[in-house]
């Protein structure tokens, strides 16, 4: 959907290998680093993790703490950083701030920026409110939305010529506006998240940063990922 991307900064290597020496301290009689060298590999300790901590919904998700994700998040309306945000427990933010970085609105309004570049509207289509009743948004809606970003982005500009200061300019501006952060999160926190954010009645724009992030998911704990998609995904299960 739209320009919304997500790309990973950093991730711990090996983080199933960490989940591992995690699980395996929490019964082992002897120090788990002294055995190192018999550590499974990555894949392996996948496996063992499914079977022993996983399997069965036995619920101890404590050793999922340890390995981090660090991810960047663009081009996302500013109302799906508040709903992400809200579930912020074993997640970090740092978010784009609108104090230092309104120059973009004011490209919009001297046409070096289009209107949907800093500003979100929804894709014209059929959607329904919370109460189940159906709409839809149609062409002509859609270009009086972009009307009025463009009108307040001038708003903005005057506002800034005028001697306002950006965070008191940029209370003109529409509430979605676009917003980059970047996010940290453990294994467990952002298996919490998905949990939350990506069953079929989370907003659509939250379910489409869970479905960009996921791959990146998938491909750091594979075996974590497998098994999470077969007994937790989009089922609305309380998050562990």
């Amino acid at each position: 959907m739209d320009r919304f991307t997500v790309e990973v900064i950093s991730q711990t290597p090996k983080p199933q290998q960490v989940i591992y020496a995690a699980m395996h301290q929490d019964y082992a009689e002897g120090f788990v680093w002294d055995d190192r060298d018999h550590w499974p590999d990555d894949t392996k300790a996948g496996e063992i993790i499914v079977k022993n901590l996983l399997a069965g919904n036995r619920g101890h998700y404590g050793p999922l703490e340890h390995p981090q994700i660090v991810l960047n998040c663009g081009w996302f309306p500013h109302s799906t950083m508040q709903q992400i945000r809200t579930h912020r427990v074993g997640v970090s933010f740092d978010v784009q701030s609108f104090r230092y970085t309104g120059q973009r609105i004011i490209d919009v309004v001297e046409g070096k920026r289009d209107v949907e570049e800093v500003f979100y509207l929804r894709p014209l289509g059929s959607y329904s409110d919370r109460q189940g009743t159906h709409y839809t948004y149609t062409p002509e809606q859609r270009q009086e939305d972009v009307a009025w970003c463009l009108s307040a982005c001038q708003r903005y500009a005057e506002r800034i010529r005028q001697g306002l200061s950006e965070e008191h300019a940029r209370g003109v501006i529409p509430f979605d506006v676009r917003q980059h952060w970047v996010l940290s999160a453990n294994v467990r926190s952002l298996l919490h998240l998905l949990d939350l954010r990506w069953k079929a009645d989370a907003q659509l724009e939250a379910q489409k940063l869970c479905e960009l992030i996921w791959p990146h998911f998938q491909q750091w704990v594979p075996d974590i990922a497998a098994w999470y998609e077969t007994n937790r995904l989009k089922k609305a299960r309380l998050a562990p």
